[in-house]
């Protein structure tokens, strides 16, 4: 059996409704085995919980913090892990790592040997496994759905999440006081399964774009750096989530406080609540894709944002529980709007040789941004009491929705990250090896005078095409002697970066900006372009020259 995305293109109906992606098979697939594998995780996390319940209190909240901190520790590296690697074997190496921490888990559970230390070590082993896979997991998205259902894809990721919440910690619950923690471990362990079979059935419809050869981990660390800085469309989306995240970082964080201390209300009444908010992530997900269309990605965020920032002044000011989850209903539709739409504005503008490390850097920015701001809330909460930090929190959301009009996003449809290898082979008269370098390239134009500032202009966007696809330096060069004469400069690490370029590295967008800037060019005139290198290592030998030398240095005296 072979799992394969559906062939037939969308009807305008579908691509409008909250399920469309769950019409594509493997979605379907592995939507419906991560929810299996989400409940096992909240239902895990109740069992660990209660097992170190007569504890120090401190190791109880440990608990959470073993399963969040290896998110902000991998980030980075499982990004690099996920680009350098093929992402489906990446996540079926991780989902049989999981299995094998849980088994222990579940192993020393029934054998009453799990005491906290161990049961810490063994959390944070699942928390890295966890974070291995968050990139390679949302690398994969736009493999299994179409562009323009990204926002679904993501609404419904947060729907699973929700979903999971609701029904995990209650599952999890009844299992423990019915029978014994070690159960809740051991479906745990067996939810890691049904993710792993749907990968294994299927089989991607295209191959995985390859990386430099001999490149190393801190040089693709530092090209997915490097592409994240000069991707404009990628800061503003990172822009949004660090005035984002701080503000909406306080609803989780003060929540049990506001449940507690001003509604008065118990473990049950505080349920009731984040049942609340999940409820309203679920139906937020079935009015946001039409909602999204009709105001596009920045007014989305913006009224997003502005929605909770209500929602928080209702916690600050309302002390009635029935108002308080109401409007905790709105803060679901707010939460999944954002959080759909900023996952789907990066997924969009990532081609695929970066797409991991580019969300590794998304996801790092998104969880560190909650793990930094929850403790700071909890501070001003316990000093100020809860009325200043949630005014605080609101007042931060009102700043992330009006930067929007300086700063908007951009629409996911003004960039195209389809590879596009347009360059030709340079023809040189050596073979270099890949790691022959740094490369320095240079294009000269012959530019009518009256187009030299417009084709300045249009070259700064290929220039930044340089920087994010490999170049070190870059830059553009005007003749003085002749004004009709531009030059560019750009130097690349070494020959298998630059051969990226050529192969796999230039999207549909960096050539549409060559294009525009070639416009201009003098007719009849075509770029030059000559590859020089570094002669560091000594001057490099034409390939008919070295066998002239190895054949004179063979023949006998």
């Amino acid at each position: 059996m072979n799992l394969t995305l559906p062939s037939r293109p969308a009807r305008p109906a579908e691509r409008d409704s909250a399920w469309a992606p769950l019409a594509a098979r493997v979605f379907r697939a592995l939507w419906i085995a991560q929810l299996v594998s989400n409940i096992g995780s909240w239902m895990q996390m109740v069992g660990a919980q209660w097992l170190l319940i007569g504890h120090d209190p401190a190791l109880v909240t440990l608990v959470q913090t073993a399963s969040s901190l290896p998110v902000v520790l991998l980030a980075l590296p499982s990004g690099v892990l996920a680009d350098r690697h093929d992402r489906r074997t990446v996540l079926l190496a991780t989902q049989g790592a999981l299995f094998a921490v849980s088994g222990v888990l579940t192993a020393l559970a029934f054998a009453r040997l799990l005491t906290p230390l161990p049961l810490l070590v063994l959390t944070f082993l699942l928390g890295c496994g966890t974070a291995l896979m968050g990139p390679a997991w949302q690398a994969i998205q736009p493999e299994l759905v179409r562009r323009d259902q990204l926002a679904q894809a993501a609404a419904l990721g947060g729907v699973n999440m929700n979903l999971a919440r609701a029904v995990g910690p209650a599952v999890g619950g009844v299992v423990v006081a019915a029978a014994d923690p070690a159960w809740v471990f051991a479906f745990n362990a067996m939810s890691y399964l049904g993710i792993a079979v749907v990968l294994l059935l299927w089989r991607r419809p295209e191959p995985h774009a390859p990386v430099p050869h001999g490149e190393r981990w801190l040089a693709a660390l530092d090209a997915g750096r490097r592409y994240v800085w000069h991707a404009p469309g990628i800061r503003r989306v990172l822009l949004r989530t660090i005035l984002f995240v701080p503000g909406g970082a306080a609803l989780w964080a003060l929540l049990p406080l506001v449940a507690s201390r001003s509604l008065g209300l118990g473990s049950g009444g505080y349920g009731l609540l984040l049942g609340a908010v999940g409820a309203g992530a679920v139906a937020g997900a079935f009015v946001l894709p039409r909602g999204s269309r009709k105001l596009g990605t920045s007014r989305t965020l913006g009224c997003g944002a502005l929605l909770l920032a209500g929602v928080l002044l209702v916690l600050a000011t309302v002390r009635d529980p029935w108002p308080v989850t109401v409007a905790l209903l709105f803060a679901g539709v707010a939460w999944i709007a954002v959080l759909s739409t900023l996952n789907a504005a990066v997924q969009t503008q990532l081609p695929g040789w970066v797409r991991a490390r580019g969300l590794a850097v998304y996801l790092l920015v998104f969880q560190g941004g909650q793990a930094l701001a929850a403790p700071l809330w909890g501070t001003l909460a316990a000093g100020l009491g809860l009325t200043v930090p949630l005014l605080a929190a609101a007042a931060l959301l009102v700043v992330c929705a009006l930067s929007l009009r300086r700063w908007p996003l951009r629409e996911g449809e003004e960039t195209d990250p389809s590879p596009s290898a347009h360059w030709p082979v340079p023809p040189l008269v050596f073979a270099p090896g890949p790691a022959t370098g740094p490369v320095l390239v240079t294009v000269s134009y012959r530019v009518a005078p009256e187009n030299g500032t417009a084709f300045t202009e249009r070259m700064g966007h290929v220039g930044r095409a340089r920087r994010r696809t490999g170049a070190l330096t870059w830059a553009l060069y005007q003749d003085g002697q002749d004004p009709a004469h531009f030059i560019e400069n750009y130097l690349v690490g070494s020959w298998s970066e630059h051969l990226a370029q050529h192969r796999v590295r230039l999207t549909r967008t960096d050539r549409d900006h060559e294009d525009r800037a070639r416009l201009l060019l003098v007719p009849g005139t075509r770029p030059h372009v000559t590859h020089a290198f570094d002669t560091a290592a000594g001057p490099v030998v034409p390939e008919d020259d070295e066998r002239t030398r190895t054949a004179s240095a063979r023949k006998p005296a």
